[in-house]
């Protein structure tokens, strides 16, 4: 932190300063609960958004509890989330970590937490009134490094998993808790004599939707981040109140393009601050963008043209100026730039029908109808060799991923599983797609706004399909394309209140 060297600002830089480090990351405190032997510790590292929770405590168990934690005080309702595991061996089978939720800090209090012991076992262990004992709901699932608690009215709902895996996930009905409970990360050793660790990194506490939310009207705040495809660590850049949406990467990798709020803006990645595109009249802008395969144009999708056709596609120099018109007709939303830069793919609203269209990306000549099908298509992106295109199709009742050659002919279905399946996107080198997927529950056809979701990865020649990356968000997330030019990262948005 740079102050200026005056009284005023030195006084205030101090203030700040000393309020800074009573923060610990996300969390207002940390102390030790019940009477330990040990004194314990949180530490937190910017670099890596990462904490490390060290602490004694005797047990997590019966009418009283001794652990060590970091908090803060939530209300209403949350998910917590994060990836973790314990450093070492460690002395005792239970000694303990995850997340925990306590009416107050005392060492009696109700409580619910999501607990991992050292020996695997999993489970959510609570205590509905202070002095109780502890009952618990065990998980099949041993010794994963995925640990989500969420509150939901009046219940509470553990989810984990193995990275790479699906949640399971159970429901505990039934808390009389007020509104305003301790919320935060715990260890203890299980043993009174010995301080354990445990490392926590990708943690979220998210506020999601209000009851009521509109879509397409009411938004809440947004994070974006980045994720290193090799280790599934991620890191929130930039956090807004507000909504952006669907992160391009530049050809230079020192940028990301998104739109907010009708705009198309730069945003540098070394110094975290946007800028606004010029892009003249063109400012009705949704979050169907591509850049073309050398990086000097952006193709748009606007509703800045008639209004009967909702969308059209324009483009743009990267610098900014005029936007060129590129579509004739709409609804039409961008997804795709052939490999070789002629051709733009997309989905088309014909007679309120979606299929997949293409055409020249100096918008002469007519568009080219590739798919012909009542139920919707889209999501179209070129493989990078520019053998086929991928897109996503509701044709077989449920949102899957299916590819053809850039012709339409040779429709073949990618994925079949319990999940909607969307916007299927390349890896540079072509071995890996990624895309987005909702649970079997939300509606095919929608890809709403403020969901749990996963982004999941398959080899491009088939193979075991991953979760890679487990957040709340949906719509805008990762509509278009978002590897980084070196194929190590990608860059995608969550979803949060920022209350």
């Amino acid at each position: 932190m740079n102050c200026p060297v005056v009284l005023m600002s030195i006084f205030a830089c101090i203030l700040t300063t000393s309020l800074a480090q009573n923060q610990i990351g996300l969390f207002d405190h940390a102390t030790d609960v019940g009477p330990v032997l040990h004194k314990g510790n949180t530490t937190y590292n910017p670099g890596t958004q990462s904490y490390e929770l060290s602490g004694a405590g005797a047990n997590i168990w019966f009418d009283k509890d001794e652990f060590h934690y970091a908090y803060k005080k939530l209300s209403g309702e949350y998910i917590l989330r994060t990836r973790a595991r314990l450093v070492g061996e460690g002395l005792d089978p239970h000694r303990k970590f995850g997340w925990m939720i306590r009416t107050s800090l005392d060492t009696s209090a109700a409580m619910v937490c999501a607990t991992v012991h050292g020996d695997g076992l999993t489970a959510i262990q609570y205590r509905k009134k202070n002095g109780g004992n502890i009952e618990e709901v065990k998980s099949p699932i041993r010794m994963p490094d995925i640990i989500q608690i969420e509150r939901r009215g009046r219940s509470f709902f553990l989810s984990v998993a193995k990275y790479g895996n699906p949640f399971w996930t159970v429901e505990v009905p039934d808390f009389d808790f007020p509104d305003q409970l301790y919320a935060g990360l715990f260890i203890c050793a299980h043993n009174a004599d010995v301080v354990e660790k445990a490392i926590f990194t990708n943690v979220r506490i998210v506020l999601p939707a209000p009851e009521g939310f509109q879509p397409y009207r009411d938004y809440i705040g947004s994070h974006l981040e980045l994720m290193d495809i090799a280790t599934g660590h991620r890191e929130i850049i930039y956090s807004v109140p507000n909504s952006i949406q669907a992160p391009n990467w530049t050809a230079d990798g020192k940028q990301l393009i998104y739109n907010s709020e009708g705009h198309i803006y730069n945003f540098d990645i070394a110094n975290k601050t946007p800028k606004i595109l010029n892009t003249d009249f063109v400012i009705r802008n949704n979050n169907d963008h591509v850049l073309s395969p050398d990086g000097k144009i952006l193709g748009l999708s606007s509703s800045s043209g008639e209004e009967e056709y909702r969308s059209l596609i324009y483009t743009v120099n990267t610098e900014g100026g005029i936007p060129k018109r590129i579509t004739p007709v709409g609804p039409s939303y961008l997804h795709g730039w052939s490999p070789d830069g002629k051709w733009l793919t997309y989905t088309g609203g014909r007679n309120e029908i979606y299929n997949i269209y293409k055409i020249r990306s100096d918008g002469s000549g007519s568009e080219i109808q590739l798919t012909h099908k009542e139920t919707l298509d889209d999501g179209p992106e070129y493989s990078p060799d520019g053998q086929f295109i991928y897109f996503n199709s509701t044709r077989t009742g449920s949102m899957e991923i299916w590819r053809m050659t850039p012709d339409g002919s040779n429709q073949e279905q990618i994925t079949d599983d319990d999940f909607q399946n969307w916007f299927p996107h390349f890896s540079p080198d072509g071995k890996t797609i990624i895309f987005l997927s909702y649970q079997s529950k939300v509606d095919p056809a929608d890809h709403p706004f403020y969901k749990h979701v996963y982004i999941r990865s398959m080899p491009a020649a088939g193979g075991r399909i991953r979760v890679i990356a487990y957040l709340y968000g949906g719509q805008g997330s990762m509509n278009v394309p978002n590897w980084s030019p070196d194929g190590t990262r990608i860059a995608f948005v969550s979803n949060s209140r920022l209350d």
